[in-house]
């Protein structure tokens, strides 16, 4: 009998517990800071001309009353998400519940119980990390919504910020872009296959994937017929329509300008100057560097380029080299078919585009355009009985000695090579970090060859300082940024370490133009000798191929460009499919550049120009079959007589 009244008296005094627990909760979320649903998490972002490209989350001017969207559209967003929407209190118990026996029995997460609450309450979070603490706010968000607003107003909130895929936030924006009409005259099968894109925007898009969206759209109204709201022959009927998309936005129609936003809250979330709670509470405005004509450049080149090729990838960065303003960027084909980010996010061989870096340490150190290595099959002797057997390109080898200026033309692996074992292997890993290289490389002997991984925004900075005459960069989206009061709380301080010689950087310019010099073609031909036809202004450029990636990094003073191809999975890359990383970047830099002067470098004034034969590095006679002015510090010159000595290995 005492065990028994105990047990009564334990249970009272836990539910008082609880309920007091449960009212202080409540009062906590009734009469806390109130979310405001109509201002929290606006992202506003404006190009370089400070001109809105981009409204994200709650920030969309298409914002609709619910009184304003198809009542298709609400109950089947309703039916296929929350039926139990306006019963319960932000979390569906029982669905809970019945999920996790469901999960539990098939050893799977393959049922979710989310209400529409909880997933709005998830959008007005700036990212989406999987943690604990996470789960908790989102908990304590929905619970909030609750207790703040009515059932209406959460709806019409969820309904006008979740992601209806290719881009586009909010069932406004999303009718206008599938249908090119308002969200109050959808029709009942448009309704279903807009409710159905949210569980997964990039699968369920018609415009992505038409059966799988169809399908999707079949599970909807099955939910409908199921709880009464229509019947099964009105959904046979509604499966039977015929859908025409329209697929266009408003303005800004780039499939490739959502890489450039996601990179931007990427370096939003690394510069770590704003909280999510104040984001939240009052919105931010980033002004970026984006120049809405070059993104447009570079999406065009991109899909001049690869059009009859859709399962090969790309990621591109253009780089205003004397600030490092990123002025356009591509982390894939189209972002509406895949959302990762190539261009911040994958790390990929870099092949020959390694060895401008390797040629300037070597002019630094005392080899010159007219230095020569004998390039033939070689094994070299690494010791600790180590070997290593590079070769070149299809095994073409001049079988004799090669200068520097054709090496470079070429690229010449065992010229690149024998120079990088000549300085020292960790000389090239000191310069790379020079240049602003920040991931580790490997001190080794196939360094030059670009067999370390690296991301295209980090590598096309590094070029950014032999663009710039020697200036070291860091490359960036974000100018500034502004709280939702309008008060700065960032903005970009412009750095710029000298960190290259000039004269070494203006030598090496003019020898990158050799690569695309079709008079220097011979037992092989420059490297990218296929663009010349394309390319109207002068330009130092430099190609890398491995088996599975395709490099192409040039520029001039105003502008540098760096451009990779190649697949996800690694699969080899076929020799029709090298063409594309340089056609990109050569349509890239003279689209942008097509009415803009020419510009090169100012000769500096301890360099001098010598007509020189290429083949031996001599001053070129009548005789000589391959001339052209090169560029030496004075004094270094082929037949000064205070040459330096040692320019000319084996």
């Amino acid at each position: 009998m005492k065990i028994f009244k105990f047990i009564i008296k334990s249970t009272i005094a836990l539910m008082l517990i609880f309920c007091a627990c449960f009212s202080i909760l409540f009062l906590c979320a009734k009469y806390g800071s109130k979310i405001d649903i109509k201002n929290s998490n606006s992202i506003y972002m404006y190009d370089k001309n400070n001109k809105s490209f981009y409204e994200g989350n709650n920030g969309t001017k298409k914002w609709v009353k619910l009184k304003d969207i198809s009542k298709h559209l609400i109950n089947a967003t309703i039916y296929s998400e929350d039926k139990n929407f306006y019963e319960h209190n932000g979390f569906d118990i029982p669905r809970i519940i019945k999920s996790t026996l469901v999960n539990i029995k098939s050893k799977d997460l393959k049922q979710g119980a989310s209400t529409i609450t909880q997933q709005y309450a998830r959008n007005l979070f700036l990212t989406f990390e999987k943690t604990w603490s996470r789960k908790i706010k989102e908990a304590w968000y929905a619970f909030k919504l609750e207790t703040q607003y009515s059932k209406d107003e959460i709806l019409e909130g969820y309904l006008n910020t979740i992601n209806y895929g290719n881009g586009i936030l909010g069932i406004e924006n999303a009718a206008l872009y599938y249908f090119n009409k308002s969200a109050k005259d959808l029709t009942l099968a448009e309704s279903t296959m807009l409710a159905g894109i949210p569980k997964s925007p990039n699968n369920y898009s018609p415009l992505n994937d038409e059966k799988a969206a169809k399908e999707r759209q079949r599970v909807i109204l099955q939910s409908m017929v199921n709880n009464n709201i229509i019947s099964k022959e009105t959904m046979e009927e509604t499966l039977n329509v015929k859908l025409t998309y329209y697929g266009k936005k408003e303005n800004l129609n780039l499939s490739t300008i959502m890489y450039y936003q996601d990179a931007v809250i990427r370096e939003l979330e690394d510069l770590k100057i704003v909280s999510e709670d104040s984001v939240r509470q009052e919105g931010l405005k980033i002004y970026t560097s984006l120049d809405v004509e070059a993104q447009t450049d570079l999406e065009n080149s991109i899909k001049n380029n690869l059009e009859s090729n859709d399962k090969i990838q790309v990621s591109a960065v253009m780089m205003n080299p004397n600030n490092g303003e990123i002025i356009a960027l591509a982390g894939g084909q189209d972002y509406s078919k895949s959302q990762y980010n190539r261009a911040v996010q994958s790390k990929r061989q870099v092949g020959s585009t390694m060895k401008p870096i390797l040629y300037y340490a070597a002019l630094e150190n005392g080899l010159t355009a007219s230095t020569t290595f004998l390039s033939k099959p070689t094994t070299f002797s690494l010791g600790n009985g180590l070997t290593y057997s590079p070769s070149n390109y299809a095994d073409v080898y001049p079988n004799d000695k090669i200068t520097m200026a054709l090496a470079i033309a070429y690229s010449d692996n065992i010229y690149a090579i024998k120079t990088h074992l000549f300085l020292g292997e960790d000389t090239l890993v000191k310069y790379a970090k020079k240049m602003g290289i920040n991931s580790k490389l490997e001190a080794n002997a196939s360094l030059p060859l670009g067999t370390n991984e690296l991301t295209i925004t980090e590598f096309t900075g590094a070029y950014a300082a032999l663009a710039n005459s020697g200036y070291k960069v860091n490359g960036h989206l974000i100018r500034k940024v502004e709280d939702g009061n309008g008060d700065v709380i960032y903005e970009y301080k412009k750095e710029k370490d000298k960190v290259l010689n000039e004269a070494y950087t203006y030598i090496l310019n003019e020898l990158l133009t050799n690569t695309y010099d079709t008079s220097l073609i011979s037992y092989t031909a420059p490297t990218c000798a296929t663009l010349a036809p394309k390319l109207t202004k002068k330009y130092a450029v430099k190609s890398g191929t491995t088996d599975y990636d395709l490099w192409t990094v040039g520029y001039n003073p105003d502008i540098v460009v760096g451009v990779w191809t190649g697949y996800d999975d690694n699969k080899k890359l076929k020799k029709s499919e090298y063409k594309y990383s340089k056609n990109i970047w050569a349509d890239t830099i003279e689209n942008y550049l097509r009415d803009k002067e020419a510009s090169w470098y100012e000769k500096p004034d301890n360099v001098v120009g010598v007509l020189t034969n290429l083949e031996t590095g001599e001053v070129a006679t009548n005789d000589s079959k391959m001339k052209k002015i090169l560029y030496y510090i004075k004094g270094s010159e082929p037949g000064h007589k205070s040459k330096i000595k040692g320019t000319n290995n084996n």
